[in-house]
């Protein structure tokens, strides 16, 4: 499919990537983007053979937030839907079974910062800085803070809604924001490395994994354990669970159905 403010490219047999495609904008949201970008999502994520979905942006930013030209002229209830609408992709991700990872490079700011926490996994640049920066304009990220504030905890997510600042990549990854760093020059290669590792998994394994995860953060500590040993159960009758039983065993690779 084509698309006019993504680019989506196969990089691998198994990892495919969507690339924010408004650099001369820092890649800020439109209303626009955000349709095409939830649509990518949804599309890959019917695609067996991707694995792993990598998600960057073009230029010198992964995106600055939303484009602020759209803000004019609604009522209460259009910017209601609006906002709904720029949040669509952040809230799809923990509802594919694909884990997507986000290469963050300059700065991801607003929407931008809660895109790339909202992915599964995020990597960035050893220079790169993220922040929920809205409330510098007189507007606030109560919408990118929720991701945000699953990570940090209430009081630093607070913070960072409250004050606006932009924090470096050793923060983030201190505060538990992104998961690795790597040098600028050495980003895309780093997260295609990382990306292969990943779709090297028995896929089905990866997707109970992930729907487990996201679909028991809100339940009672032995309802965890509960909703999470009924989802193993189910992956023990797989194809995938045999094969890489018997795989490990007979010391050779798996051969992953998917199934």
């Amino acid at each position: 499919m084509n698309y006019q403010d993504l680019i989506v490219e196969r990089n691998d047999t198994h990892i495919v990537s969507i690339t924010l495609n408004r650099p001369d904008q820092l890649n800020t949201f439109t209303s626009l983007m955000a349709a095409e970008l939830h649509q990518a999502l949804i599309s890959l994520d019917s695609d067996p053979n991707i694995r792993v979905i990598v998600i960057k942006g073009a230029g010198k930013a992964f995106c600055a937030g939303i484009d602020i030209n759209e803000l004019e002229n609604k009522t209460a209830l259009e910017y209601r839907a609006w906002i709904e609408h720029m949040e669509k992709p952040l809230i799809a991700i923990s509802q594919l079974d694909t884990p997507v990872i986000a290469m963050v490079q300059g700065v991801a700011a607003a929407n931008g910062m809660g895109l790339a926490v909202a992915a599964d996994l995020t990597i960035a640049a050893e220079n790169a800085k993220m922040g929920l920066t809205a409330i510098n304009v007189g507007l606030n990220c109560v919408g990118p803070v929720i991701p945000v504030a699953r990570v940090v905890g209430r009081k630093k997510a607070l913070e960072l809604l409250l004050y606006g600042d932009l924090i470096k990549a050793p923060e983030a990854l201190a505060l538990g924001l992104i998961n690795k760093t790597a040098p600028k020059e050495e980003l895309e290669a780093k997260t295609y490395e990382w990306a292969k590792t990943l779709a090297q998994k028995s896929p089905v394994a990866i997707q109970i994994a992930k729907k487990g995860f996201y679909g028991c953060e809100d339940m009672g500590y032995l309802n965890q354990f509960n909703f999470m040993n009924d989802a193993f159960a189910r992956l023990c009758t797989t194809d995938d669970a045999k094969e890489g039983v018997n795989a490990f065993l007979e010391k050779r690779n798996p051969d992953w159905k998917g199934c």
